[in-house]
Parts: structure tokens; sequence; C-alpha cells
């Protein structure tokens, strides 16, 4: 499984987006997208999985183009929902004392009328595992988010969630997993193939 974050987007590091609707790809995530989709051209890939942000949807769009494949978007790859935060700029968030909780104890802290960090993890590890068990034996890419290819990471760890802040999960990386009916490993971590 190629775990793939969307590729930069307009409101990138200035507002926490979330599950909103029409938050389009900058030019540099443009950019990143078709540059990815170029270097993963060689990589024989069975599927290609989306979160049904469209930030995600078009980089994996980009992917699935020189394979001739078609995005299956799949639910259980949508960002967190930050319920209240969704569209707060992070200047607004810092200070907030449920914000710094959510940073800290992202193992028990849950944003306010939003998913848990727990929640998140379960049903998008059950989708990997899905995609894993109907392409067995071949690789499949699926484009998600930040902190959800985070908590895929240390849930095959066996990481707490509260250490998900200790590594990076760049724009236009990939992860890469190898998942099967025994459980899974990280073979690889944040490889930023565009740079």
């Amino acid at each position: 499984i190629l775990l793939i974050r969307h590729a930069a987007h307009v409101e990138l590091g200035r507002l926490l987006s979330g599950r909103r609707r029409d938050v389009a790809l900058s030019r540099e995530g443009l950019e990143q997208a078709a540059i990815l989709a170029d270097l993963l051209g060689t990589v024989p890939l069975a599927a290609v999985y989306a979160s049904p942000r469209e930030r995600a949807w078009y980089t994996a769009r980009d992917i699935a183009e020189p394979h001739g494949l078609k995005v299956a978007v799949e639910d259980r790859l949508d960002e967190i929902d930050f319920g209240a935060w969704e569209g707060m700029r992070f200047a607004e968030l810092e200070g907030d004392p449920l914000w710094t909780a959510w940073n800290q104890a992202r193992g028990t802290a849950r944003p306010p009328g939003g998913e848990s960090m727990a929640e998140a993890v379960a049903r998008a590890v059950a989708g990997i595992e899905d995609m894993a068990r109907e392409h067995a034996g071949t690789s499949v890419a699926a484009v998600t988010h930040c902190d959800i290819i985070r908590g895929v990471v240390a849930h095959y760890l066996g990481l707490p969630l509260d250490n998900l802040l200790r590594f990076d999960v760049d724009p236009a990386s990939v992860t890469r997993l190898e998942v099967g009916p025994w459980g899974g490993r990280v073979k690889t971590l944040n490889e930023r193939l565009y740079q």
C-alpha cells in the first residue's frame, strides 16, 4: 500500500481545512502531483483510492492517469472530523486549551464536536486492510491526509497516538506499507519523491 498525502493546497499552513469541500491544490501542489504521477508511473498499480476531499482526489487522479485507472473514492480515507475547529486559522487555535490538549494527548483528546484520533485511525486501518485483501499480491495507491497517515503508521508500529507529532508526513509524500493477514509493517516513511 502506497499511502500518499495529497499535494499542497491553497490553505496549507494557514487554516485547518478539515473536511471542507473545494479546497483546491495550489500551484505548487499541482506541480507536486504531476511530478509524483510521473515518478510513480513505473510502479505497477492495481488500483488508486482517494479520500473524498478534492485535494486528495485531484492528487490521486494524476497518479491514476498513467496507469489507465479510475480513482475509487474511499470514505474511510477521509480527513479527521475536526468538528468546530474546521476552517479555523491556526493562529486562532493557538492558546485554546482544547487545541493544546489535542496536540499533546491525541490518544484521549477530541476536537469539539469531532471524532477522536482513535476513531479516525480505526476506520482508516479497516479501509487499508480491505484494500490489501482485495488486491493481495499487488500494489495500490491510497491518497489521504497527514494525520490519517500518521495514525496508520502509529497503528502498525504500535506507537501511542500521543506521539504522532514526532514524525512528519509532507505534502505529496509516499509512505509504503506491507499489509497482509498477519498484520502490517512500515517499509518507508515520508518519501518526498518530487524533490
